[in-house]
């Protein structure tokens, strides 16, 4: 298969990913593992086109697709470590802290919205947990950090951009849109291959 430049964009969720070779639910292919890195290649309404590493594409449920900040992390070196996760988790529980009493002044009406606006302004928090498994945004040094419940390690750096929103999970099944639009997924899964055939990969720990 030619080389081709894969950047992901997103990863699978947490339960792994349902895919169609096509945007029809009548077309159904393999599920992409948890956490499985993907490119996004294109929409088509709910449906989201996207791209393996090596070389697969597949269309799933974009609604489902978790968003990685952009771009990934420079190569070249080993990831930085910090060995205690609990100053990341104290940094992310002050700011939150902070972002709540600003917003109470405001349901209290002893803080206008023009201020509220300036006073949250370059506040940023992320913080997701599942399970023993945490993400926490370090804004210190603008990237994301995964934490197995021992060490932080570098998940995805920013490289001094805002991170990218997650997209919507609704855990329902896809609804079907009118005729007028794109199906929309709702079965489970072998996408179909770009160069050979290729089966995905395995999605390693983030």
């Amino acid at each position: 298969m030619d080389e081709f430049a894969f950047n992901p964009t997103h990863v699978a969720p947490p339960g792994g990913l349902a895919s169609w070779t096509a945007p029809d639910p009548e077309r159904p292919s393999a599920r992409f593992d948890a956490l499985l890195p993907l490119q996004l290649l294109g929409r088509q309404g709910d449906w989201a086109q996207v791209l393996c590493s090596n070389g697969w594409s597949a269309w799933v449920d974009g609604r489902l697709l978790v968003a990685l900040p952009q771009p990934p992390p420079a190569a070249g070196g080993p990831p930085a470590r910090t060995a205690d996760p609990r100053p990341a988790l104290a940094e992310a529980e002050a700011a939150l802290a902070r972002y709540r009493a600003l917003l109470e002044d405001l349901a209290a009406g002893t803080l206008d919205l023009e201020s509220f606006r300036e006073r949250t302004r370059g506040l940023r928090v992320g913080l997701v947990v599942d399970g023993e498994a945490l993400w926490v945004f370090d804004p210190v040094h603008d990237r994301w950090c995964y934490c197995d419940g021992l060490q932080l390690q570098t998940y995805a750096a920013t490289d001094r951009q805002p991170p990218v929103a997650p997209e919507p999970s609704p855990r329902h099944t896809p609804t079907t849109p009118t005729p007028a639009h794109s199906p929309v997924p709702g079965a489970s899964p072998s996408p179909s291959p770009v160069g050979g055939p290729y089966a995905p990969t395995q999605a390693g720990e983030p």
